[in-house]
């Protein structure tokens, strides 16, 4: 994570950027309320999504939706569609989720 700013309690992220290599990646999540992940899994609800696009290689695209889908669910799993020979679409244990493709 390249910055981070949390409520006053330090519970919650308020604001982060977090970054693949030396890029960063604005990353911004915002609810009201608390929000229950097993509602969010259920229903497949996006509340926000990351495009991890250009990982390099079939085997870190492959990588990376193990480790996404562990705890997750899957939306799409790892296929092939005209703009990318390896994508999947996954909402990680957080409720966060991810296009992930080369």
């Amino acid at each position: 994570m390249t910055f981070e700013m949390k409520n006053d309690a330090q519970t919650e992220y308020e604001h982060c950027e977090l970054s693949v290599g030396s890029e960063p990646i604005l990353a911004v999540s915002e609810t009201p309320q608390p929000y229950d992940i097993s509602m969010i899994h259920r229903l497949q609800w996006q509340t926000m999504t990351f495009n991890a696009f250009e990982l390099g290689s079939t085997d870190a695209v492959r990588n990376a939706y193990d480790v996404l889908r562990e705890g997750g669910v899957v939306i799409e799993p790892i296929h092939e569609v005209p703009w990318s020979k390896c994508c999947a679409t996954v909402i990680d244990k957080y409720g966060v989720c991810w296009w992930i493709a080369i």
